[in-house]
Protein backbone atom coordinates (compact mmCIF):
# COMPACT_ATOMS: atom_id res chain seq x y z
CA UNK A 1 0.00 0.00 0.00
CA UNK A 2 3.19 2.07 1.01
CA UNK A 3 3.92 2.14 -2.98
CA UNK A 4 0.23 3.36 -3.95
CA UNK A 5 0.21 6.39 -1.64
CA UNK A 6 3.12 7.68 -2.37
CA UNK A 7 2.58 7.28 -6.25
CA UNK A 8 -0.86 9.83 -5.74
CA UNK A 9 1.29 11.82 -2.70
CA UNK A 10 3.64 12.56 -5.86
CA UNK A 11 0.19 13.37 -7.90
CA UNK A 12 -1.13 15.72 -5.22
CA UNK A 13 2.71 17.74 -4.95
CA UNK A 14 2.94 18.19 -8.62
CA UNK A 15 -0.95 19.44 -9.37
CA UNK A 16 -1.86 20.70 -5.75
CA UNK A 17 1.03 21.20 -3.59
CA UNK A 18 -1.46 22.53 -0.86
CA UNK A 19 -3.63 19.96 -0.36
CA UNK A 20 -0.40 17.80 0.73
CA UNK A 21 -1.10 18.24 4.47
CA UNK A 22 -4.67 17.23 3.94
CA UNK A 23 -3.64 14.44 1.47
CA UNK A 24 -1.50 12.98 4.57
CA UNK A 25 -4.25 12.87 7.18
CA UNK A 26 -6.16 10.81 4.97
CA UNK A 27 -3.26 8.60 3.69
CA UNK A 28 -2.68 7.72 7.42
CA UNK A 29 -6.50 7.16 7.71
CA UNK A 30 -6.44 5.05 4.57
CA UNK A 31 -3.17 2.85 6.00
CA UNK A 32 -4.87 2.25 9.56
CA UNK A 33 -8.33 0.92 7.60
CA UNK A 34 -5.83 -1.00 5.59
CA UNK A 35 -4.86 -2.75 8.70
CA UNK A 36 -8.40 -2.94 10.38
CA UNK A 37 -9.51 -4.86 7.65
CA UNK A 38 -6.74 -7.05 7.17
CA UNK A 39 -7.93 -10.15 9.04
CA UNK A 40 -10.97 -9.92 7.07
CA UNK A 41 -9.59 -10.00 3.67
CA UNK A 42 -6.92 -12.67 4.63
CA UNK A 43 -9.84 -14.82 4.50
CA UNK A 44 -11.50 -13.53 1.15
CA UNK A 45 -11.28 -15.22 -2.12
CA UNK A 46 -9.51 -13.71 -4.92
CA UNK A 47 -11.37 -11.84 -6.37
CA UNK A 48 -14.47 -11.35 -3.96
CA UNK A 49 -16.81 -8.39 -4.07
CA UNK A 50 -16.43 -5.74 -1.23
CA UNK A 51 -17.76 -2.51 -0.49
CA UNK A 52 -16.51 0.59 1.09
CA UNK A 53 -19.14 2.62 2.96
CA UNK A 54 -17.99 5.86 3.35
CA UNK A 55 -14.63 5.57 1.38
CA UNK A 56 -13.77 8.77 1.41
CA UNK A 57 -10.94 9.98 -0.91
CA UNK A 58 -11.21 6.16 -2.18
CA UNK A 59 -7.43 5.81 -1.05
CA UNK A 60 -8.23 1.94 0.34
CA UNK A 61 -10.93 1.37 -2.04
CA UNK A 62 -8.05 1.69 -5.03
CA UNK A 63 -5.82 0.28 -3.14
CA UNK A 64 -8.00 -2.98 -2.65
CA UNK A 65 -8.66 -2.95 -6.07
CA UNK A 66 -4.91 -3.23 -6.76
CA UNK A 67 -5.12 -6.27 -4.85
CA UNK A 68 -7.62 -7.89 -7.04
CA UNK A 69 -11.24 -7.68 -5.35
CA UNK A 70 -14.20 -6.47 -7.00
CA UNK A 71 -14.96 -3.17 -5.24
CA UNK A 72 -17.65 -0.86 -4.48
CA UNK A 73 -16.82 2.71 -3.08
CA UNK A 74 -19.72 4.21 -1.75
CA UNK A 75 -19.38 7.97 -0.94
CA UNK A 76 -22.00 10.95 -1.05
CA UNK A 77 -20.84 14.32 -0.69
CA UNK A 78 -22.52 14.97 2.88
CA UNK A 79 -22.22 17.26 5.47
CA UNK A 80 -18.95 18.42 6.63
CA UNK A 81 -16.94 16.89 4.34
CA UNK A 82 -16.89 19.03 1.17
CA UNK A 83 -13.19 19.92 1.87
CA UNK A 84 -11.58 17.14 0.27
CA UNK A 85 -13.56 16.99 -2.74
CA UNK A 86 -10.61 17.79 -4.91
CA UNK A 87 -8.18 15.34 -3.28
CA UNK A 88 -10.75 12.97 -4.01
CA UNK A 89 -10.77 14.18 -7.63
CA UNK A 90 -6.92 13.55 -7.47
CA UNK A 91 -7.05 10.18 -5.96
CA UNK A 92 -9.67 9.10 -9.11
CA UNK A 93 -7.77 10.15 -11.36
CA UNK A 94 -4.58 8.40 -10.67
CA UNK A 95 -6.64 5.57 -10.27
CA UNK A 96 -8.14 5.40 -13.87
CA UNK A 97 -4.61 6.10 -15.30
CA UNK A 98 -3.45 3.32 -13.36
CA UNK A 99 -6.83 0.86 -13.75
CA UNK A 100 -7.24 0.55 -10.07
CA UNK A 101 -10.63 2.78 -10.20
CA UNK A 102 -13.28 1.12 -8.52
CA UNK A 103 -16.99 0.99 -9.01
CA UNK A 104 -17.83 4.50 -7.61
CA UNK A 105 -21.55 4.97 -6.65
CA UNK A 106 -22.07 8.32 -5.65
CA UNK A 107 -25.52 8.20 -2.88
CA UNK A 108 -26.07 7.55 0.77
CA UNK A 109 -26.46 4.25 2.25
CA UNK A 110 -29.99 5.37 3.16
CA UNK A 111 -30.75 4.16 -0.38
CA UNK A 112 -28.75 1.34 -1.21
CA UNK A 113 -30.92 -1.06 -3.02
CA UNK A 114 -28.62 -3.96 -3.49
CA UNK A 115 -29.32 -7.62 -2.51
CA UNK A 116 -27.29 -10.40 -1.29
CA UNK A 117 -24.10 -9.54 -3.29
CA UNK A 118 -21.24 -8.08 -1.22
CA UNK A 119 -19.07 -11.22 -0.18
CA UNK A 120 -17.71 -8.35 2.97
CA UNK A 121 -19.16 -4.67 3.82
CA UNK A 122 -16.68 -2.04 6.13
CA UNK A 123 -16.61 1.63 7.14
CA UNK A 124 -14.28 3.07 9.44
CA UNK A 125 -15.36 6.03 10.76
CA UNK A 126 -18.49 6.68 9.06
CA UNK A 127 -21.60 5.25 11.03
CA UNK A 128 -21.11 8.59 12.90
CA UNK A 129 -22.43 10.46 10.07
CA UNK A 130 -25.10 8.40 8.40
CA UNK A 131 -29.20 10.10 8.83
CA UNK A 132 -30.17 7.49 9.64
CA UNK A 133 -28.83 4.51 11.71
CA UNK A 134 -31.53 1.74 11.36
CA UNK A 135 -31.73 2.29 6.89
CA UNK A 136 -28.22 2.45 6.79
CA UNK A 137 -27.60 -1.29 9.01
CA UNK A 138 -30.81 -2.82 7.17
CA UNK A 139 -29.57 -1.49 3.58
CA UNK A 140 -26.34 -2.96 4.09
CA UNK A 141 -27.37 -6.36 5.55
CA UNK A 142 -29.50 -6.83 3.08
CA UNK A 143 -26.78 -6.45 0.71
CA UNK A 144 -24.28 -8.76 2.42
CA UNK A 145 -23.95 -12.19 0.52
CA UNK A 146 -25.02 -15.15 2.80
CA UNK A 147 -22.42 -15.84 5.04
CA UNK A 148 -21.05 -12.68 4.92
CA UNK A 149 -20.27 -9.92 7.32
CA UNK A 150 -20.18 -6.16 7.78
CA UNK A 151 -17.43 -4.64 10.04
CA UNK A 152 -17.51 -0.85 11.56
CA UNK A 153 -15.84 1.14 13.85
CA UNK A 154 -16.91 4.56 15.38
CA UNK A 155 -17.35 6.12 18.25
CA UNK A 156 -19.82 4.80 21.15
CA UNK A 157 -21.37 8.27 22.15
CA UNK A 158 -22.50 5.93 25.70
CA UNK A 159 -18.72 7.39 26.72
CA UNK A 160 -18.94 10.88 27.30
CA UNK A 161 -16.38 11.92 25.00
CA UNK A 162 -16.91 13.20 21.59
CA UNK A 163 -13.37 13.02 19.43
CA UNK A 164 -13.95 15.14 16.66
CA UNK A 165 -14.38 17.94 18.63
CA UNK A 166 -11.74 16.63 21.70
CA UNK A 167 -14.77 17.53 24.56
CA UNK A 168 -16.90 16.01 27.14
CA UNK A 169 -20.13 15.20 26.46
CA UNK A 170 -22.97 15.95 28.84
CA UNK A 171 -25.77 12.99 28.14
CA UNK A 172 -27.41 14.03 25.12
CA UNK A 173 -26.05 16.26 21.54
CA UNK A 174 -28.12 19.36 22.74
CA UNK A 175 -26.72 19.66 25.50
CA UNK A 176 -23.55 18.84 24.61
CA UNK A 177 -23.49 22.03 21.83
CA UNK A 178 -25.28 24.68 24.86
CA UNK A 179 -22.33 23.81 26.88
CA UNK A 180 -19.71 24.27 24.21
CA UNK A 181 -21.03 25.98 21.35
CA UNK A 182 -17.83 27.91 21.04
CA UNK A 183 -15.37 25.76 21.26
CA UNK A 184 -17.74 23.80 18.43
CA UNK A 185 -18.47 26.21 15.99
CA UNK A 186 -15.07 27.91 15.93
CA UNK A 187 -12.90 24.75 16.16
CA UNK A 188 -9.86 25.63 13.62
CA UNK A 189 -9.32 22.18 13.28
CA UNK A 190 -11.56 21.87 10.40
CA UNK A 191 -13.09 23.93 7.60
CA UNK A 192 -16.71 23.08 8.28
CA UNK A 193 -17.03 22.90 11.87
CA UNK A 194 -20.41 23.29 11.81
CA UNK A 195 -21.22 20.57 9.02
CA UNK A 196 -19.51 18.59 10.67
CA UNK A 197 -21.63 18.77 14.47
CA UNK A 198 -24.48 18.58 12.32
CA UNK A 199 -23.31 15.26 10.71
CA UNK A 200 -23.05 13.41 14.26
CA UNK A 201 -25.71 11.48 15.21
CA UNK A 202 -24.59 10.24 18.35
CA UNK A 203 -24.78 6.63 17.47
CA UNK A 204 -23.19 4.17 21.14
CA UNK A 205 -23.53 0.50 21.59
CA UNK A 206 -27.08 -0.29 22.77
CA UNK A 207 -28.59 1.31 19.45
CA UNK A 208 -26.73 -0.31 17.26
CA UNK A 209 -27.82 -3.42 19.64
CA UNK A 210 -31.25 -2.83 19.23
CA UNK A 211 -31.43 -2.80 15.51
CA UNK A 212 -29.11 -5.94 14.37
CA UNK A 213 -31.69 -7.48 16.86
CA UNK A 214 -34.46 -6.76 14.66
CA UNK A 215 -32.73 -7.47 11.63
CA UNK A 216 -33.82 -11.20 10.38
CA UNK A 217 -30.86 -13.54 9.81
CA UNK A 218 -28.11 -11.11 11.54
CA UNK A 219 -26.04 -11.81 14.36
CA UNK A 220 -24.34 -8.89 16.21
CA UNK A 221 -20.82 -8.93 18.33
CA UNK A 222 -18.54 -6.36 19.32
CA UNK A 223 -14.58 -6.56 19.54
CA UNK A 224 -13.51 -5.44 22.73
CA UNK A 225 -9.74 -4.94 21.63
CA UNK A 226 -9.44 -2.39 19.15
CA UNK A 227 -9.29 0.04 21.76
CA UNK A 228 -5.74 -0.92 22.56
CA UNK A 229 -4.52 -1.05 19.43
CA UNK A 230 -6.15 2.67 19.01
CA UNK A 231 -3.63 3.89 22.15
CA UNK A 232 -0.73 2.16 20.80
CA UNK A 233 -1.42 3.82 17.39
CA UNK A 234 -1.40 7.50 19.54
CA UNK A 235 2.04 6.65 20.82
CA UNK A 236 3.76 5.89 17.41
CA UNK A 237 1.76 8.21 14.73
CA UNK A 238 1.94 12.20 15.49
CA UNK A 239 -0.52 13.08 13.32
CA UNK A 240 -3.21 10.89 14.53
CA UNK A 241 -2.07 11.49 18.37
CA UNK A 242 -2.14 15.80 17.49
CA UNK A 243 -5.75 15.74 16.82
CA UNK A 244 -6.31 14.91 20.79
CA UNK A 245 -6.10 17.48 23.75
CA UNK A 246 -2.04 17.25 25.12
CA UNK A 247 -3.74 16.46 28.15
CA UNK A 248 -5.75 13.00 26.95
CA UNK A 249 -2.51 12.73 24.74
CA UNK A 250 0.29 12.54 27.62
CA UNK A 251 -2.34 10.25 29.98
CA UNK A 252 -2.92 8.00 27.44
CA UNK A 253 0.84 7.71 26.63
CA UNK A 254 1.47 7.76 30.06
CA UNK A 255 -1.16 4.36 29.91
CA UNK A 256 0.59 2.85 26.94
CA UNK A 257 3.99 3.22 28.22
CA UNK A 258 3.31 1.28 31.44
CA UNK A 259 1.10 -1.06 29.54
CA UNK A 260 -1.80 -0.22 31.63
CA UNK A 261 -3.72 0.17 28.02
CA UNK A 262 -4.00 -3.46 27.67
CA UNK A 263 -6.42 -3.40 30.41
CA UNK A 264 -9.22 -2.27 28.26
CA UNK A 265 -9.67 -5.13 26.40
CA UNK A 266 -11.62 -6.24 29.21
CA UNK A 267 -14.18 -3.33 29.62
CA UNK A 268 -17.67 -4.25 27.97
CA UNK A 269 -17.90 -3.21 24.90
CA UNK A 270 -20.81 -0.45 26.14
CA UNK A 271 -18.28 1.42 28.23
CA UNK A 272 -15.71 1.77 25.87
CA UNK A 273 -15.40 4.83 23.68
CA UNK A 274 -14.48 3.36 20.27
CA UNK A 275 -17.07 0.88 18.70
CA UNK A 276 -15.95 -2.21 16.98
CA UNK A 277 -19.07 -4.39 15.05
CA UNK A 278 -19.72 -6.79 13.17
CA UNK A 279 -23.04 -7.92 11.27
CA UNK A 280 -22.74 -11.23 9.99
CA UNK A 281 -25.25 -12.34 7.99
CA UNK A 282 -26.46 -16.13 9.00
CA UNK A 283 -29.24 -17.10 6.37
CA UNK A 284 -30.34 -16.28 2.68
CA UNK A 285 -33.53 -13.66 4.03
CA UNK A 286 -32.64 -9.52 3.67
Amino acid sequence: MADWLQDVRDHCEKNAPELLLLFDIYAAEAAFGRSYISADSALLKPGARIIEVGAGTFLLSCQLAREGFEVTALEPTGSGFSHFQQLRQLVRDRAEFLGCLPRVIGFPAEVLSEKNCFDFAFSVNVMEHVNDIPRVMANIAASLAPGASYRFTCPNYLFPYEPHFNIPTLFSKKLTEKAFHRRIFKAKSMPDPAGMWQSLNWIDVLKVWRVARGLAGISATFNRSLLVSTLERIAIDEDFASRRSPAMRSLLLLLVRLRLHRLFQFVPAIFQPIMDCRLKKTNTQG
